[in-house]
């Protein structure tokens, strides 16, 4: 909590002010692991996007070979103001349901973290107090959204090889969908997470009433603390550590990417460390996102379960690239 209420203390000036001493890419690690390419392609072919994520991980960890060792899978489960409140309809929201599922080892991801041999971190964001609404007011104060920043900085540590990063919580599509609109433009129908779903007119009406509310946000930070929720800042928080601790980061669903949008907004080289977790269907709010922010989805599987799910099933591909990367002989001379 102490760094927390430092942060909080400090506000959203200070963590701005952490993004200029933010690494670059560690260009000999990349150079390393290219070079084994193509030492590669005279043996066994070309591995075409096999290496590319190899390269990708050797420039960020800094260091060639890549280790994935140690990686990590942490979801931010937090509620928005402009959905219907679980606690005031006596019903769980799929906030609470997926905490209590992920701790008994009854989620889809639980089944992830064993087989990718990844360590699963679950982080409740003031569940039982969700964001105000954000259609009628800013969804949280500069205090809240500092300090949940920092909370989601907490999440990365020194040694991590990977963190897969997700969210889940009531309203956080729609709140995504205000988001990326805020930063990048466009119409509500673009944006919304799925605008076949039955609910995609609710979900347009709500998106155009947060950007009529909050039209003059401006600054990317200003967009998270009135548009984001609680989860949203703590995404952004654990990307910022991943990147200072040169850990690669995988972004899940469109929560998490429109939160990591945020630093794309201020430079668009702050999220080079960053890939895409999957590739949403065509004409999907977040597949729209990844698009406008560059992001390589590394795996394709038409699932749309969320919660860690598809962000945790790249470790494996990755742990596969790196083993064909390494562990194959060199062409015979």
């Amino acid at each position: 909590m102490a760094a927390e209420d430092s942060a909080a203390a400090r506000g959203l000036d200070e963590i701005r002010s952490v993004l200029a001493d933010l690494p670059g890419p560690d260009l000999e690690a990349g150079t390393a692991a290219l070079t084994r390419c193509s030492e590669l392609e005279r043996s066994v072919g070309a591995l075409g996007r096999l290496g590319e994520h190899v390269e990708w991980l050797a420039t960020w960890q800094g260091h060639y070979p890549p280790s994935l060792g140690r990686p990590r899978i942490a979801v931010f489960a937090g509620n928005h103001g402009l959905a219907i409140d679980s606690a005031r309809n006596g019903r769980k929201g799929p906030a609470e349901t997926f905490v209590e599922n992920a701790v008994s080892g009854g989620e889809p991801v639980n089944a992830v973290c064993t087989v990718a041999d990844a360590d699963l971190r679950v982080f409740e964001m003031s569940l039982e107090t969700p964001t105000r609404n954000a259609a009628h007011e800013p969804a949280t104060t500069e205090e809240e959204c500092a300090r949940a920043i920092a909370y989601g900085m907490m999440a990365v540590e020194q040694g991590l090889d990977l963190i897969c990063l997700d969210s889940v919580g009531a309203g956080s599509d729609v709140a995504a969908a205000a988001a990326s609109r805020a930063l990048f433009g466009g119409t509500a129908h673009d944006r919304i997470a799925d605008p076949a779903a039955g609910d995609a007119a609710d979900h347009r009406s709500t998106v155009d009433a947060i950007s009529a509310f909050h039209r003059d946000a401006g600054d990317p930070f200003e967009v998270l603390r009135r548009i984001g929720g609680f989860e949203m800042c703590a995404v952004l928080g654990a990307v910022i550590a991943a990147r200072l601790a040169r850990t690669p980061v995988v972004l899940g669903g469109y929560a998490a990417t429109a939160a990591a949008a945020v630093l794309f907004a201020v430079d668009r080289h702050f999220l080079d460390h960053c890939r895409a977790a999957h590739l949403p269907r065509t004409g999907s709010g977040l597949r729209r996102l990844q698009e406008r922010l560059g992001l390589q989805p590394l795996t394709d599987f038409g699932s749309s379960v969320g919660g860690g799910t598809e962000a945790g099933l790249a470790i494996p591909f990755l742990k596969a690239a790196v083993e064909v990367h390494v562990a194959t002989a060199p062409a015979v001379r």
